[in-house]
């Protein structure tokens, strides 16, 4: 359980440096009514990433799940190791377009009378189908064998970590006073230029350890664990 929720925790907040929530989030904190908008958007961005990520693992995920139905620790380490793998690839590829994507604007809420709960929950439900850290953690989860309660507590604290920079600007606004404005424009600017960089650097850290833990995890289990492996999916495949 404890190196899931390393897992889980490490990817989380991975994924928490999103511009796509962070911009509107700093956006919204220059608005009349900062700190009441940041609250209910960020509401809304984690209500909308924890449903989605639920009905993913306790729909098709127990699907699949029904045809491993007690899947050993070989499995589990397997499906660790590709979710780092996903995490290095996607580190890499931001790596490599980190200048092309500095230079884009970053995602700001459209002023079209959209409360701020409904802009996070839209902004989420948008970029829900291309969350694809998210995805590497719910197969984990999934491929734990975890019954549904403990899935659902490490899909909530995966979306914990991945709302914690809403809650630190919400902190900001709340505890920082006269300097708020000044602490979050310049946390605006930097973002702007190095979000591909700090992103890449995160997952980075994240893919690496979530590898190291599927790597750790099949060099001690037994010799035979692979082959083993194989013949189960054999098994299933054939049926």
């Amino acid at each position: 359980m404890l190196r899931l929720i390393g897992l889980v925790v490490s990817i989380g907040l991975a994924d928490s440096m999103n511009p796509s929530t962070i911009a509107p989030a700093l956006y919204l904190a220059t608005g009349e009514r900062p700190r009441s908008d940041l609250i209910q958007f960020t509401l809304g961005v984690f209500a909308v990433y924890l449903l989605g990520g639920a009905a993913i693992a306790l729909g098709p995920g127990q699907v699949l799940l029904s045809l491993v139905p007690h899947p050993g620790r070989t499995a589990r380490y397997v499906v660790e190791l590709v979710a780092g793998v996903v995490m290095l690839i996607a580190a890499g590829v931001l790596w490599r377009d980190r200048e092309k994507l500095a230079h884009r604007e970053l995602p700001a809420p459209r002023a079209d009378g959209k409360s701020s709960a409904l802009l996070g929950v839209t902004i989420t439900a948008v970029e829900l189908p291309t969350a694809f850290p998210y995805f590497a953690a719910i197969a984990a989860i999934v491929g734990s064998g975890f019954d549904p309660v403990r899935q659902l507590i490490l899909l909530l604290l995966y979306n914990v970590c991945f709302v914690l920079p809403l809650i630190v600007i919400i902190g900001t606004i709340t505890f920082a006073g006269d300097q708020a404005e000044r602490i979050l424009a310049t946390t605006q600017d930097l973002l702007q230029k190095h979000w591909p960089a700090l992103l890449a650097g995160l997952a980075l850290f994240a893919g690496a350890f979530v590898t190291l833990l599927g790597i750790t995890g099949l060099a001690s289990g037994g010799h035979g664990s692979v082959a083993s492996l194989s013949r189960r999916f054999r098994r299933i495949f054939h049926h």
